[in-house]
């Protein structure tokens, strides 16, 4: 017998995750998709993601979750990896001044990528601290990073830890609720197969 054919709707949201290289980006990504810490780094080579269902306010998100090479020179990154995004996180290491500092020019970099100025919307942003589980050797002020945040238009912020697991969960779905209520996702029509017995 033919499988009965359905389609239904399912929104779709692209997230890019960005900063310097060594940050943690991956990481993240693994502890949020997988809830795995790989104590091992090894730089992420041109571009990846992980898909992830999550239930947001009895809605069913597909998140599409996008990391790239951090090593790679701002304003490097093709204008397909920022196609379509829907929200951002923005990566810094609590460790390391320099991966702050370069946060507003990853910013940038997205807002310069997906036309900026002239759209109605911004996709939401939302920053992690990460690496919170090496205190001794914090550089970077949470006041600080607070500061950043409320200069670039009240973004949410996060410390952090991917190996410890430490509000990686509560950022990805606060960016998620924030691009939700932005309204500039697409509800894309997918083909489920269904079996008929």
């Amino acid at each position: 017998m033919e499988p009965e054919r359905s389609y239904v709707s399912k929104v779709v949201l692209k997230v890019v995750v960005i900063g310097d290289s060594g940050v943690g980006k991956t990481s993240l990504m693994h502890q949020y998709v997988n809830k795995q810490f790989a104590y091992s780094y090894k730089a992420t080579i041109g571009a990846d993601f992980l898909m992830k269902d999550v239930v947001v306010d009895d809605q069913v998100v597909t998140l599409q979750i996008w990391d790239t090479a951090g090593q790679e020179r701002f304003f490097s990154l093709g204008a397909g990896f920022y196609r379509g995004v829907d929200g951002c996180v923005l990566v810094y290491d609590v460790t390391n001044p320099k991966s702050f500092e370069n946060l507003t020019n990853w910013r940038k970099e997205l807002l310069h990528k997906i036309g900026g100025p002239k759209l109605d919307k911004l996709p939401p942003f939302v920053v992690i601290g990460n690496k919170i589980d090496l205190a001794e050797q914090r550089l970077v002020p949470e006041a600080m990073a607070i500061a950043w945040c409320q200069a670039h238009g009240s973004v949410t912020h996060y410390e952090g830890s991917a190996k410890d697991a430490i509000n990686v969960e509560q950022a990805f779905k606060a960016l998620v609720k924030e691009a939700l209520a932005n309204s500039q996702f697409e509800t894309k029509c997918v083909f489920l197969p269904f079996a008929t017995l």
